[in-house]
């Protein structure tokens, strides 16, 4: 059950963070076409993710691949990372300076892309084609939405404080 929260934890909480948002340059939720680009690449990409890793989560759960302790600890450690790295990214779009938090963030990206890199090439060789489109989708939504956020927080006209 810690993946699945792992999982849904950057779904909920995102949601959350608009809705609570104070700071005056954070979208407001219930504004959805004032949102920038960004944040529509992170919303899809992110739904994308999810709904993948859910597909994948019940597929193990109906017992159609058993998931030995090693490889649920490797995943685990790669969906803390992601869980880290959504942590980093809300407090880059919440808080001046954003400056700061680059380094970290990259820093988490790599290792979060090195975790999964290893579960994939360590625990995933045999997964049949379905279960292997999941990861892709999972995976590649996910890297999708960082970087998107990553370009509000940083990259687009006057973001870097």
């Amino acid at each position: 059950m810690g993946s699945l929260a792992a999982l849904l934890f950057p779904a909920l909480a995102l949601p959350l963070l608009l809705a609570l948002a104070s700071a005056s340059h954070l979208p407001a939720l219930a504004a959805p076409f004032a949102w920038p680009r960004e944040l529509w690449i992170v919303a899809s990409a992110g739904t994308l993710a999810t709904a993948a890793g859910l597909l994948d989560w019940r597929l193990h759960r109906r017992g159609q691949r058993r998931v030995s302790p090693a490889e649920r600890r490797a995943e685990l450690l790669a969906l803390v990372g992601g869980a880290l790295l959504f942590v980093l990214l809300a407090a880059a779009s919440t808080r001046e300076p954003r400056r700061a938090l680059a380094v970290p963030i990259v820093a988490v990206a790599l290792l979060t892309a090195a975790l999964i890199a290893f579960d994939e090439a360590r625990f995933h060789r045999r997964c049949s084609r379905y279960e292997t489109l999941l990861h892709r989708l999972l995976v590649g939504g996910q890297a999708l939405a960082f970087l998107a956020w990553f370009h509000w927080c940083f990259a687009r006209e006057g973001a870097v404080a």
